[in-house]
């Protein structure tokens, strides 16, 4: 007996076609992007070498902790006012040849402050170099990705890169300060100076020639004129808006890491030191982003991390609430994991993010929401600090969790109304 078609079910050939998932193995594959993804682990776990010499190296010359801390909020400084106008040089000109600019100049800079007897103003004014010229990298680096890994693949190379960045930050930390007491401080800058300058040779090997992504009888657009144009295309159109906010939501849930030191001595209980409480607490949230970034780029479909942005968000914040419990070492440790999982999100916005933005105007964008990220952190650090100091650590973290939760809530809502266009610009190549 043949069979009917019943009312109301689809055929097969009008069925959705079920989405693929894209490995790390296929995104490896990628010679351009194992390029990348090497120099960048290279010197970024140069850097952490270098943070932790740099702040031995201070306090051995100056015994002083407020030059100490001084010459560490440099490094929040440069991208704030100048990655939005520096961010426009990986638009104006060759991404390829930014990069390598960038890094064959902080490879000079670092050479430089490894030598020994370097007077410290000067220190700090190459200190302020280096981690400015990181802000036309990392935006030429952020708009050369997507060129490089198209579709879902940007975004499971985006987890894999967060993944090492998170590792590397980690592994640089833990082993920094053995690695300083064996190299020494100057051996440690010339070290991140060779990194640099390894990343560079990278680059030159596996990084293909790009033309500058604006090119026309006009000439060039002047650096004001397209920071201008990146502040009115980001802050311009609802849905980039709330996608920007969605990054800049971590200056909620960054904050206990700011004041992880004080929060380490009101969970003292003789057992376990204070710093070594400390270093467990600040890596929490590193792994559990790690954990988070690692499954939601492997087993979650691209049109599905697009719709649990939003609870993800809310749940980076969430567990947080409950350090106004004030429960033991075992369970803040637990509960900053939790949020560092929910953290994944993040991968979810950029892809969005890179799915509404023109490749042309893609670095100056990317420099702009990463000077507003920088910003809010440092603001919700400093807050943080200020409030711990009356009220006390546990209170502070709650109530930041709550805070963001709220704000996560709100996104979430815009977000739903905004999601549909895009899930299906990203569905469409992912089928």
């Amino acid at each position: 007996m043949a069979a009917t078609k019943q009312p109301g079910r689809l055929s097969g050939r009008h069925r959705r076609p079920p989405e693929t998932r894209i490995t790390y193995r296929e995104v490896v594959a990628v010679r351009e992007f194992r390029a990348l993804w090497l120099g960048q682990g290279m010197s970024l776990l140069g850097d952490q070498l270098a943070q932790v010499a740099l702040a031995v190296l201070v306090y051995s010359r100056t015994g002083s902790p407020l030059a100490t801390a001084a010459v560490y909020a440099l490094t929040y400084l440069p991208p704030i006012i100048g990655g939005p106008l520096l961010a426009g040089l990986a638009d104006r000109h060759p991404r390829r040849r930014v990069m390598l600019s960038c890094d064959l100049l902080r490879a000079l800079a670092l050479g430089a402050m490894a030598v020994p007897g370097m007077p410290f103003a000067a220190l700090c004014a190459l200190v302020f170099l280096v981690v400015l010229l990181g802000a036309p990298f990392t935006a030429a680096r952020a708009a050369l990705l997507p060129e490089v890994l198209e579709g879902d693949r940007y975004v499971v190379g985006s987890a894999l890169q967060n993944v090492t960045n998170q590792a590397v930050q980690m592994l640089g930390f833990a082993a920094g300060g053995a690695s300083i007491a064996v190299l020494g401080p100057y051996r440690a800058l010339a070290l991140d100076c060779a990194t640099f300058l390894a990343s560079a040779l990278v680059i030159v090997a596996g990084v293909r020639r790009r033309p500058a992504p604006h090119r026309g009888e006009g000439g060039r657009p002047s650096m004001w004129t397209m920071t201008a144009a990146g502040a009115r295309l980001v802050f311009g159109e609802r849905r980039l808006r709330t996608l920007v906010l969605f990054a800049w939501l971590c200056g909620f849930y960054v904050l206990p890491e700011g004041i992880a030191v004080p929060y380490a001595a009101t969970l003292y209980r003789g057992d376990l030191s204070v710093p070594a409480i400390t270093g467990l607490l600040m890596a929490a949230m590193p792994l559990g982003t790690v954990v988070g970034a690692f499954a939601f780029g492997r087993f979650v479909t691209p049109s599905c991390r697009l719709r649990v942005m939003g609870w993800l968000a809310m749940l980076t914040c969430a567990p947080l609430v409950l350090c106004a419990m004030r429960p033991p070492l075992e369970w803040v440790l637990a509960l900053w994991v939790l949020s560092g999982v929910g953290g994944a999100y993040q991968l979810a916005a950029n892809a969005a993010f890179v799915q509404c933005v023109p490749p042309a105007g893609r670095a100056q964008a990317f420099g702009l929401v990463q000077s507003g990220l920088l910003a809010a952190q440092g603001v919700g650090i400093l807050i943080g600090g200020a409030a711990a100091q009356r009220l006390g650590p546990e209170p502070v973290v709650a109530l930041a969790g709550a805070a963001g939760l709220s704000v996560a809530a709100v996104l979430a809502m815009l977000w739903t109304e905004s999601r549909t266009e895009i899930i299906s610009t990203v569905r469409a190549p992912a089928t």
